[in-house]
Parts: structure tokens; C-alpha cells; sequence
């Protein structure tokens, strides 16, 4: 009977603990199937991060709060912790030991904040972490020093930020890095090196920047990459070796820029290319036998460029004529010049008919 009440008084200290450590205004709960605390904050006014958590903390949500500081040691408290939400707070600065000791932290997203810069070495203990999200801020900067220690981490999202440039070996911490997204930036500037390292990147999203040449050898080093996003940036042309090395690559989306036309030779380099989006170009015509030598395209996207309806466009239509690629609807391919034939669907003309113009 005393073991019994002993036992009784110990389950309610055990539960008193966990009610005494969890912050005020915030709900503390263990799920039937879990072992561990999940620690729910979200849109409780918070101005500072808490100093009292569960140590059997596996979750935090702190969402939607007024948090504008990441002091050193915030989560030495929970030794086990695998996720922390910190979206749509006001933070600015993170102590270079914000995160020390966190080494089963598996997911972090600080999407949504006021960081202007990440510290040197800030997320070095994180050698478990698998995704960083940190869109929605005015990072101006990244740089190598700034990814030590992740050698786990799968994805990385940093959209609509202030990023202009990507210097040499950026992201060569990051060996085991498959998803990187840098869209909705400023980027004016790659360096040959940005993407050292990267051999197992399978996603690069570069869409909504500001690029108008990508340098010789960039893409290189991104043997695993399945998919490239360089819609909406300024490429007026494209080199010959641009996309030299990613001899895996599936799909490469390269709509609305401003490109004219295309070397006869620009994507010889992508075997297993199957999709290829050109719409919203400045496009007068594409090299017809160029992309009968690409073995493995099965969907094109070609509307919205202005089609030049003269004698130069016929070896186009003679391969859309033969192929079996998915074309964007043919009916939206359409001539812009010269005035006779405009708003003519290209599958509507006579080849024999087409003019040559000087």
C-alpha cells in the first residue's frame, strides 16, 4: 500500500513538473502514440523566446509570435527535439550558439522573419537537421561559413530574399543537399564555383531572379540534378556548355526570359532531357533538327514566343509535323510577323508558301 502511494505521489510530481515547465499561455500535450511533449505556442503573443521548456520536448510550435531575438542556448533544454516552427515572428538576430547542442533537431523554419544575415557557424550542431526553411526574410548574403556542420541536410529554401550574388563554394558544406531554393531573390550573379559540392542536388530553383548569363561550367558540378528552374530572369542567350554536366537532368523550365534564339548545339548535353519549357520568349524560330537530337523530350512548351512566319520557320514545322512530343497547345503557337500571316496558327500554313525575307 506504500509502494502503491508513493508510486501515486510520484506520477503527480512527474505531471506537476511538466505543467511547471511549460510556458505560460502555452499548451503542453503528449499524443497516445507519442512518448514525448509536444509544446504548442502559436499565436500567444510572445515576446521573447521561453526559458522554461518539457526536456521531453520533441515539437515546438512557436508561430505567428512577436519573438525578434534567438539568444545563445535556446534549446539546451530539450535534448531530444526534432522540429521547431519559429514562421511569422519579428526575428533579426540569432546568437552564433542559438542552437548549440541540438543534434536531433531535424527540421527548423524560420520562414517569415526580419534576418538581414545568418551568423558564421550559427547552425554547426545541427548535424541531423534535413530542412532549413528560411523564405520570407532580407538575407542580403550567404557564404560558406554559414553552412558548417550540416553535412545532413536535405533541403534548403531561402525564396524571397534580398540575395543579389552567389560567390564560389557557397554551399559546399552541404554535401548531402537535394533540394535548394533560391526563387524570388535579386540574383544578378553566379560564380563559376556557387555550386561546388552539391553532387547530390536533384531540385535547383532559380526562378524570378535577375540573370541575364549564367557563367561557363556553373551548373558542372550538379551530376544528380533532375530539375532546373530559370523562368522569369532576364537570359537574352545561352551558351553553347551552359548546361554541360547534367547528364541526368529530367525537366529545364526556361520561361519568359528574353532569349532569341538557341544554339544548334545547346542542349546536346542533356540525354535524358523530357521536358523543356521555352514559352514567353522573344523567340522568331527553333532549329527543327536541333531538337530532333534531343532522344528523350516528351512534352514542349513553346507558346507566347513571336513567330517569324517566312522560310525559316519550316524546319520547325516539319518537325512538329513528325514528332510525337506534347506540344503546348499547338493552337497557341501563332505568327507575329510578317503582317499577312499574323495571329495564323503555325499548324494552319503552307510550307510551300512561306516566303524567305531578307
Amino acid at each position: 500500500m506504500k509502494n502503491i502511494k508513493c508510486l501515486v505521489l510520484l506520477m503527480i510530481w512527474m505531471v506537476q513538473t511538466d505543467a511547471q515547465v511549460c510556458p505560460d499561455a502555452c499548451k503542453c500535450t503528449k499524443k497516445p502514440d507519442k512518448a514525448k511533449m509536444e509544446v504548442n505556442c502559436h499565436k500567444r503573443g510572445l515576446r521573447i523566446f521561453p526559458t522554461t521548456l518539457p526536456s521531453d520536448a520533441w515539437v515546438l510550435k512557436f508561430g505567428e509570435n512577436g519573438i525578434t531575438d534567438l539568444q545563445a542556448n535556446i534549446l539546451e533544454l530539450v535534448p531530444q527535439i526534432e522540429s521547431v516552427n519559429l514562421e511569422h515572428n519579428a526575428i533579426k538576430s540569432i546568437h552564433p550558439r542559438a542552437f548549440s547542442g541540438a543534434k536531433t533537431l531535424a527540421l527548423l523554419s524560420l520562414n517569415s522573419n526580419n534576418l538581414k544575415s545568418l551568423p558564421p557557424r550559427g547552425f554547426k550542431d545541427l548535424i541531423n537537421l534535413r530542412f532549413l526553411m528560411l523564405g520570407q526574410n532580407q538575407i542580403g548574403t550567404l557564404k560558406p561559413n554559414m553552412f558548417v556542420g550540416m553535412r545532413n541536410l536535405s533541403e534548403l529554401d531561402v525564396p524571397e530574399n534580398a540575395l543579389t550574388t552567389l560567390p564560389s563554394n557557397t554551399f559546399k558544406p552541404l554535401i548531402a543537399l537535394k533540394v535548394l531554393d533560391l526563387s524570388l531573390n535579386r540574383i544578378q550573379k553566379i560564380s563559376p564555383k556557387a555550386f561546388t559540392g552539391l553532387r547530390h542536388l536533384m531540385f535547383l530553383n532559380l526562378d524570378n531572379n535577375s540573370l541575364k548569363i549564367v557563367p561557363a561550367g556553373a551548373f558542372k558540378p550538379l551530376s544528380s540534378l533532375e530539375m532546373l528552374v530559370l523562368d522569369s530572369n532576364l537570359l537574352s542567350t545561352l551558351r553553347p556548355t551552359m548546361f554541360s554536366g547534367l547528364g541526368v537532368l529530367q525537366e529545364l523550365y526556361l520561361r519568359n526570359n528574353n532569349l532569341e534564339q538557341l544554339p544548334s548545339d545547346v542542349f546536346k548535353d542533356l540525354p535524358g532531357l523530357s521536358q523543356l519549357a521555352l514559352s514567353g520568349n522573344r523567340l522568331k524560330a527553333v532549329d527543327g533538327n536541333m531538337l530532333a537530337r534531343i532522344p528523350s523530350l516528351k512534352k514542349l512548351h513553346l507558346h507566347d514566343n513571336p513567330w517569324q512566319c517566312d522560310c525559316t520557320i519550316v524546319p520547325m514545322m516539319q518537325w512538329m509535323k513528325q514528332t510525337n512530343v506534347t506540344l503546348s497547345p499547338k493552337e497557341s503557337l501563332k505568327c507575329d510577323s510578317p503582317l499577312e500571316l499574323k495571329k495564323k496558327t503555325l499548324s494552319s500554313l503552307q510550307e510551300s508558301k512561306l516566303l524567305c525575307h531578307s
